[in-house]
């Protein structure tokens, strides 16, 4: 059988799509495409459609179609037939096809979540690899656990903590290489809206510049505040922040993010020494590291590592696709 060489990797979570057209072994990306064409804009469009329940999935297999024509062209190359590994939430109510949540505990290295291989068809040469997410008795996540089995982490009886910001962030402890808890924090989604939907949006405005002093004295100043008194005072503290002249409009932004994230963390266990590996995308990670530091986590803990976004799914994707190779589900085609 001949190695497998290159893979595309779709990572389509509600408000996004990427694809990738990743290198073997060493997951170089060789071309990539992006939209704001999610899950939850797609699954509208069908809606919009009147098409039957069984013709769903030929609607978003069209909607990736035509995003891997565009990746041809980048590519310079026919990828007939290549396997395409998806996650995110592509396997949920608003995907292509519903799967199962794998309910905890799952094995860290990715072998033993629910996935779905869907054959290549005549209007789609691809062989689909479709990973499912995970779910506790209360909580669920599809997407992080993918990202989580890219992390590589060591089997081990002392407990080690996946921290994922996001819209949605992510805390899962592994121990015994396996994922046992799950806890989601609504952090980005409750700053988007306070900071845009709210009272407090005249008092807010948005920038990526967290290096910058003054900011990262306000980012420091929200954390602060999250260790002490009532969070619905400390965020309308936002608003007087502006009107008191005590914060500019960007400080405020910062003061927001430290103080939703301080909350966030707060919850993080008082005697967990382990070590910590923080995935993401960068600018939410520089944030993280500094919550971390100020709320004395980091010198508690063994380690934390960082990893990022991009790397842990990639990793996570490949080893899923290994298993299924393994596993005689598809074979490796020369491309």
């Amino acid at each position: 059988m001949q190695e497998l060489k290159h893979f595309l990797s779709c990572d389509w979570g509600t408000s996004s799509f990427r694809l990738k057209l990743v290198e073997l072994p060493g997951l170089r990306v060789v071309a990539t495409e992006k939209s704001d064409e999610g899950n939850a804009a797609t699954f509208e469009q069908w809606q919009q459609t009147g098409q039957p329940p069984e013709q769903r999935l030929g609607f978003y297999l069209r909607i990736l179609r035509q995003h891997l024509a565009s990746l041809e062209q980048q590519a310079g190359r026919p990828l007939a037939g290549l396997p395409v590994v998806v996650s995110g939430m592509a396997s949920s109510t608003v995907g292509m096809l519903e799967l199962p949540y794998k309910p905890l505990p799952f094995a860290a290295d990715g072998s033993d979540l629910t996935t779905e291989l869907l054959p290549a068809r005549p209007d789609f040469d691809h062989p689909v690899l479709l990973v499912s997410g995970a779910q506790t008795a209360d909580d669920v996540m599809r997407g992080e656990e993918v990202q989580l089995v890219g992390c590589g982490f060591a089997t081990s009886e002392q407990p080690q903590l996946f921290l994922h910001p996001g819209t949605h962030a992510k805390h899962v402890v592994v121990q015994h290489g396996q994922a046992i808890a799950l806890k989601t924090f609504m952090t980005g989604e409750v700053f988007a809206l306070l900071s845009g939907k709210s009272i407090l949006a005249s008092a807010v405005e948005k920038n990526d510049d967290f290096e910058h002093p003054a900011h990262r004295k306000a980012f420091t100043q929200g954390v602060q505040a999250s260790r002490q008194g009532n969070l619905l005072h400390n965020a309308f503290l936002v608003r007087t922040n502006g009107l008191f002249d005590k914060l500019s409009a960007p400080e405020n932004f910062h003061y927001l993010s430290g103080l939703l994230i301080g909350y966030e963390l707060s919850s993080f266990p008082t005697d967990f020494t382990g070590p910590v590996v923080l995935a993401g995308e960068a600018a939410l990670i520089s944030s993280y590291e500094v919550a971390l530091r100020l709320l004395g986590i980091t010198d508690r803990v063994a380690s934390v590592t960082v990893k990022g976004a991009e790397e842990v799914t990639l990793r996570g994707q490949a080893a899923v696709l290994q298993r299924a190779i393994d596993l005689g589900q598809l074979t490796s085609p020369k491309a």
